[in-house]
């Protein structure tokens, strides 16, 4: 696949880049792609939610009154789950959400994605990427120039 080689304003360059076909012209395979994001949406996730148990709970581990005799039911100390204020029982614990992905399922999103950028001819070749100053405006610039749009968090969650 050819593909244009486009200067810093925007404009040709007349020269053009072979794109290997072993890489952008493969078949997608679209559940790879889900099993990739999938894989790294879990990963962002936090998992810090806890709780405490009645071992970590504020309290005295007294015994409340003797096992036998009171009339009452058998009570052990105040940190008792079935009491106000005492610990809870099966509550969340903090653990990672992030599975594993082999390798070569990963390379084959990434071959998958290019792939389907190269078939909507959304890639684009700069010859020269080079500023004398890092500054946001050029940037905005570079981007118009190339008529790429711009993204927005409210386009990202639509």
């Amino acid at each position: 696949m050819q593909v244009d080689v486009l200067n810093i304003k925007g404009a040709k360059t007349g020269r053009t880049l072979e794109l290997p076909a072993d890489i952008f012209e493969v078949e997608p395979n679209d559940h790879v792609i889900y099993l990739a994001v999938k894989q790294y949406l879990a990963a962002q996730r936090q998992g810090t939610h806890k709780v405490k148990t009645r071992m970590e709970v504020k309290g005295s581990s007294k015994k409340l009154h003797k096992q036998k005799g009171t009339g009452g039911s058998r009570k052990g100390n105040i940190r008792n789950p079935l009491y106000k204020g005492g610990g809870t029982i099966f509550g969340p614990k903090p653990h990672s959400w992030d599975f594993k992905l082999n390798r070569k399922v990963k390379d084959l999103a990434k071959i998958s994605a290019l792939s389907y950028k190269a078939k909507d001819n959304a890639i684009t070749v700069l010859e020269d990427f080079n500023f004398e100053a890092p500054k946001t405006k050029n940037y905005v610039d570079l981007i118009k120039n190339l008529n790429i749009p711009p993204a927005t968090p409210a386009e990202d969650k639509e």
